[in-house]
């Protein structure tokens, strides 16, 4: 009886531990891996939206973290990340944010998302280590927000960076950055903020890169003067008061466009010369005497030496009076005659040079004119202010004339560009004297000289914008080429049947001012190298910034390696020997042969193009400019995406780049032409994701070498070429700066390779 009782206990204790066993293996299988708050979350994020069309995305339900939803970033089974930058989201954001569990990174820049930006912000937990640091990205610029940044902010105590620029937002800055002690990049700029910086953010001591301009901010700037700022923008707004001496010590600080009192506020009032009338100085410890009442009670003089005294200061003050008067008048009459004198210059150098236009007149041989369809006209008279409008009535005609020395126009006839009926006058140095584009008005009006439009020192061709549209046939998807950080790229076609590529600066950076941008096209149209495509002209009208270059190619080399490109399968391994040399030169030429020398900043192979015959050609330089005008979204792409972009590790630290960095990048690029492999590809495992993580460590064997070259090569190669293609690869992508070679050393390196190559063929 007693074995049976106790045979039964154990068979149902059996029973018990297996039904326990079939529990904690099949409850995985039955439910969602990602976390339920986290999947709650993200679908009112969805729902907020407006539910897009995003890959994976649905309202309710789901298994992100299994699935692979769009931009959705896991660890584990949390939600840490969501990236959907430039997405065509619309929509808001709801109010569900705070029920993320986990989130490290939320960027939704470059959509239409409009609203306010929740007060419920996630207060993230985990603690995410990368590269030995801890990351919390917020980055919502370029969209369409309204209302005030929320106090919630101050929740966010992990928070490296937060870029809500070219928005909409309004109210002053919240008082609530004291325990965003963490925080280095901060962008506030292009929106409408006001009011003045609050005290906490003298609590920010690791912010670096500070960018508030375009607001109506005021104010002092003293909060900022104990900040480790490298970077700091504040341009356009109102801030007023001395600047603070520490903050002109910073390397990139701009601050134009501020009603700033550049004069130092003594600190105390000097003391006044005793007077010869008075007995003596004020006694200490008593009040000064009042100017008009004389000297103090203690030391008062007799009646009649009160009145003399008050009489002499009213003399004195009648006499100072009459002196600035003067000085005033002299100095209006003398800027009135040199107002007059440019004036008549102006009148007459515009008479001698574009002459009068009148019906039935001779044309000036030294002009060429560009006359302008009507229905175009048209439409650029929308854009004409208000107050031009009001102005005398003008024909519907635009001309546009270059004025030529009427003794050199014979000999510039060689730099004359046809575009049927349009004639375009380029100067070779020295420059064009004045460019005027000027509406053809009725003969009264044609004596006033037209309004100084600022001529860059450049032989580029200054484009209207009507022509470009004409050209381009409005900018329309058919006209794409490509895409690049700092815009679109148009293919143009003139009357002639030539061909231009015109590149159409995105809203942020086309903001900087005219003088500037002009700059930067004289600067360009002086790079001539045959591997860097050639600026030919530009456009600045209608708040427009377009830089137009002679057209090369339609294919580049990401085209060619990681889009299907039919291309691909020609290019062999002594082709990819030819690319790597070819934009070599390039980064030589810039790094080397220019003075000063210029970063590219922007180097990777949607910036290398190819043709058909495989020659090449490197885009986008001498803009590095530009790229510190784009949101800190995409300049801070080292410290999120430095995981899997071209970006040189030193940027997380200094964020500045130098030509060793192009050469990083480089050496980033020629890894792909190896490998064939994007730099980083979630659809692999996730030890071969990262491609420099991944290959680094295999460069010097030759077996692994072996086999991650790219397959479409078919092994058509030396393992002697291979061994020191990876060799110059290894070298360009160190870690530190300091031990990678100059682009000349690589240029000689590929130069002997592609000798080898071509030896070995022959």
């Amino acid at each position: 009886m007693l074995y049976a009782w106790i045979a039964r206990i154990n068979l149902r204790i059996s029973a018990c531990v297996a039904a326990g066993l079939m529990v904690i293996f099949i409850m995985p299988f039955s439910q969602a891996y990602t976390n339920e708050r986290d999947v709650y979350a993200i679908n009112s994020l969805y729902g907020a939206l407006g539910s897009p069309p995003l890959p994976g995305w649905i309202s309710n339900g789901g298994d992100p973290c299994v699935e692979g939803w769009q931009g959705v970033q896991c660890m584990d089974s949390n939600i840490t990340g969501i990236v959907l930058n430039g997405a065509n989201l619309g929509g808001q954001l709801g109010d569900e944010l705070g029920n993320f569990t986990s989130i490290l990174t939320i960027d939704l820049s470059n959509n239409n998302i409009g609203g306010g930006i929740p007060e419920n912000l996630p207060v993230t937990m985990l603690r995410l280590y990368v590269l030995g640091q801890i990351i919390k990205i917020l980055f919502l610029s370029a969209n369409q927000f309204t209302g005030s940044i929320p106090s919630s902010l101050s929740k966010l105590t992990l928070l490296t960076d937060m870029s809500v620029n070219n928005n909409h937002l309004t109210g002053e800055l919240p008082d609530a950055f004291q325990s965003l002690t963490g925080l280095i990049n901060l962008d506030l700029s292009f929106n409408n903020l006001t009011g003045q910086l609050p005290s906490s953010m003298g609590s920010l001591s690791s912010l670096t890169t500070l960018h508030v301009q375009n607001n109506q901010l005021s104010g002092t700037l003293d909060v900022l003067e104990d900040l480790p700022l490298k970077n700091l923008n504040i341009e356009n707004n109102l801030f007023s008061g001395p600047v603070p001496v520490k903050l002109l010590n910073i390397p990139n600080f701009k601050k134009d466009g501020n009603p700033f009192n550049t004069s130092v506020a003594p600190s105390s009032m000097p003391p006044q010369p005793s007077s010869p009338l008075s007995k003596a100085p004020p006694v200490p410890g008593t009040m000064p005497a009042n100017s008009s009442d004389g000297p103090s009670a203690q030391q008062s003089a007799p009646p009649g030496k009160k009145k003399h005294l008050s009489t002499m200061r009213v003399i004195g003050c009648v006499l100072i009076a009459v002196v600035l008067f003067i000085v005033v008048v002299l100095m209006v009459i003398f800027c009135m005659s040199k107002y007059q004198e440019r004036k008549s210059k102006r009148g007459e150098l515009y008479k001698s040079q574009v002459g009068r236009v009148s019906k039935g007149s001779k044309e000036p041989r030294s002009k060429e004119h560009f006359i302008m369809p009507k229905d175009e006209v048209k439409e650029l008279a929308k854009e004409i202010p208000e107050e031009r409008k009001r102005e005398p009535e003008i024909d519907t005609r635009i001309t546009v004339s270059l004025a030529v020395p009427e003794e050199t126009f014979e000999k510039q006839k060689e730099h004359v560009y046809e575009m049927g009926g349009t004639s375009i006058l380029v100067m070779p140095p020295p420059p064009v004297e004045k460019v005027i584009v000027n509406p053809i008005a009725p003969a009264e009006n044609i004596e006033s000289p037209p309004p100084e439009q600022i001529c860059p020192p450049t032989s580029a061709i200054s484009f209207s914008v009507a022509s470009l549209q004409q050209y381009t046939d409005s900018f329309t998807e058919e006209s794409l080429i490509r895409e690049s950080r700092l815009g679109k790229v148009y293919l143009a076609e003139l009357p002639d049947g030539k061909l231009l590529e015109v590149m159409k600066i995105d809203n942020v950076t086309s903001r900087i001012p005219v003088d500037v941008f002009l700059e930067l096209v004289a600067n360009i149209s002086e790079l001539r190298h045959p591997n860097i495509v050639e600026l030919v002209g530009y456009c600045a009208e209608f708040g427009q910034r377009l830089l137009v270059y002679k057209y090369f190619s339609r294919k580049t080399l990401r085209d060619i390696l990681h889009c299907g490109d039919d291309l691909n399968r020609k290019l062999s391994w002594n082709a990819r020997l030819q690319v790597a040399l070819g934009a070599a030169k390039a980064l030589e030429y810039l790094h080397e042969g220019c003075q000063p020398p210029i970063v590219h900043q922007n180097f990777e192979p949607a910036n290398v193009l190819i043709d058909d015959k495989l020659a090449v050609r490197v885009s986008d330089c001498g803009l590095a400019s530009l790229m510190s005008s784009i949101s800190v979204t995409q300049q801070l792409s080292g410290r999120m995406h430095a995981l899997y972009s071209y970006e040189a590790p030193e940027l997380n630290e200094s964020g500045t780049h130098t030509d060793r960095s192009d050469v990083y990048n480089f050496g980033v690029v020629m890894l792909e032409l190896l490998t064939g492999r994007k730099p980083f590809d979630s659809s692999r495992p996730r030890v071969e994701q990262h491609l420099v993580r991944w290959a680094s460590s295999q460069l010097y064997d030759i077996n692994a070498l072996s086999k991650m070259v790219d397959p479409s090569i078919g092994g058509k190669y030396s393992e002697k070429s291979l061994s020191r293609f990876a060799d110059i690869i290894s070298r360009c992508i160190q870690q530190g700066p300091e031990f990678r070679p100059p682009m000349s050393e690589v240029v000689q390196d590929l130069t002997r390779m592609v000798k080898v190559a071509e030896a070995a063929a022959d």
